[in-house]
């Protein structure tokens, strides 16, 4: 083992040798190369005055060498502020702001100690890194039976973990018993557990109650007092985007953070779907633990900007600082929830057009209360059938979840765009119900 990847292990054994078993094969062998040609740039920086030849940019004027046409279409931005590299952990100052918003977002961080956040390129490459971190192929990951399909892909695919399926939907709400179930069952006998959650749910629009959310925390909790190692990745895509009023509005982060030496609460989470920069690719990772210290938390981000190195280097600079003078404005929050309450209207007309009880024949709609989606169960018609008619006869487009879940996506679509729309989908399901 590399001498760097081993004395950030003992920095992590030292604190706390619960999360030292938990970390994979590779995330015990990574390290980030603080020794090698970034820590001597890094030295350069501070201290070449006379002539500095160590970064693979290139320089003219004493900025960052451009193409006219290219800066004049980024106007307010300088040269280097657009085009050159950000450290592999990311901006530092995007890195503070956004913890400085997930405490204004969730008081119950307040006094926690937890990990300054890493940047990543989107919530995608957030969930992979953490995979790359916390996850063998030995592993077993519990995720709801309602789920994003790239989950799959990281966990199964990439890593080659096992996954098992709790159910998610109970009597109109989140089944909390078939959680605490599951929990109790696929912990029994194992040293460690990979726990998967995501609210607001993809691809539900469901977020649990404040009570839900208490039953969540506890039974997770409980399950680390028995002596399970817990690695819980908490996918907060959407965060924010809560249309009612017993929604849990902090992230289940706050529920869990610092709580437990055995369990290790990781947040992944984006300005990607939060702030509606999608393209922009901009998302984080944050970790906490029960004993968690400053150092132990300064190791774990060094593996992780490992893995970022080794993989893509690090975010675009360009998009972080978009995000972060975002995050700097004045008007900053007044934008965010005006754009929310945009969405909020949507998702109420979906509920208003679905209380007409002529639907009832073809579908009942699933719970949901937040996020982007909405989901119906499909009475007769198998999905993709109804999904293929969809588009080929009426030009509309809908995903096909399972062979009875159809998701809409109710945050493209105008106020006055919804009627019509579940219109035709009745229309479709009428076609072919005959």
């Amino acid at each position: 083992m590399d001498p760097l990847a081993q004395a950030l292990n003992d920095r992590i054994t030292a604190v706390n040798p619960h999360v030292y078993a938990m970390l994979s094969d590779l995330g015990k062998r990574i390290y980030f190369p603080s020794k090698g040609i970034l820590s001597q740039s890094g030295e350069a920086k501070k201290l070449a005055k006379t002539y500095n030849a160590t970064i693979g940019t290139a320089m003219e004027g004493g900025k960052a060498m451009h193409l006219a046409c290219l800066m004049q279409q980024l106007p307010g931005l300088s040269p280097d502020d657009a085009l050159l590299y950000a450290p592999s952990p990311g901006l530092p100052a995007l890195r503070e702001a956004w913890r400085d918003k997930m405490l204004r977002d969730n008081p119950g961080l307040q006094g926690t100690t937890f990990s300054l956040p890493i940047v990543t390129t989107g919530l995608s490459h957030g969930l992979s890194v953490v995979a790359d971190l916390l996850i063998d192929a030995d592993d077993l990951v519990l995720m709801p039976d309602m789920n994003w399909d790239n989950y799959h892909l990281n966990f199964v695919v990439r890593k080659g973990a096992e996954t098992c399926l709790f159910p998610f939907f109970k009597d109109g709400g989140f089944d909390v018993g078939g959680f605490v179930e599951a929990l109790q069952k696929y912990s029994a006998g194992r040293d460690k557990l990979v726990v998967l959650l995501n609210f607001p749910n993809n691809p539900s629009g469901y977020t649990v109650t404040e009570s839900e959310g208490e039953a969540i925390a506890a039974a997770l909790l409980a399950t680390a007092e028995r002596g399970v190692n817990l690695v819980v990745i908490i996918d907060d895509a959407y965060y924010g985007l809560f249309f009612d009023d017993d929604v849990m509005r902090q992230s289940l982060f706050a529920k869990l953070a610092g709580r437990h030496p055995r369990l290790l609460a990781v947040r992944a989470d984006a300005a990607t779907k939060e702030v509606f920069v999608w393209g922009l690719r901009v998302g984080f990772v944050s970790v906490a633990v029960g004993g968690g210290t400053d150092d132990m938390y300064a190791a774990l981000n060094e593996k992780l900007a490992g893995l970022i190195r080794s993989v893509v280097s690090n975010a675009s600079a360009l998009s972080q600082k978009l995000v972060l003078d975002a995050l700097r404005s004045p008007s900053f929050i007044a934008e965010h929830a005006a754009k929310v309450e945009v969405m909020k209207a949507r998702a109420l007309r979906v509920r208003e057009v679905l209380r007409n009880p002529v639907y009832a024949e073809a579908w009942t709609a699933y719970p949901f209360n937040s996020g982007y989606f909405m989901c119906l169960r499909i009475n007769q018609v198998n999905t993709e059938t109804l999904r293929r008619h969809l588009l080929e006869k009426y030009g509309v487009g809908t995903i096909s979840i399972t062979p009875t879940d159809l998701r809409i996506a109710f945050s493209c679509l105008e106020v006055e765009q919804i009627q019509d729309l579940f219109d035709i989908i009745f229309k479709a399901w009428k076609d072919l119900a005959k």
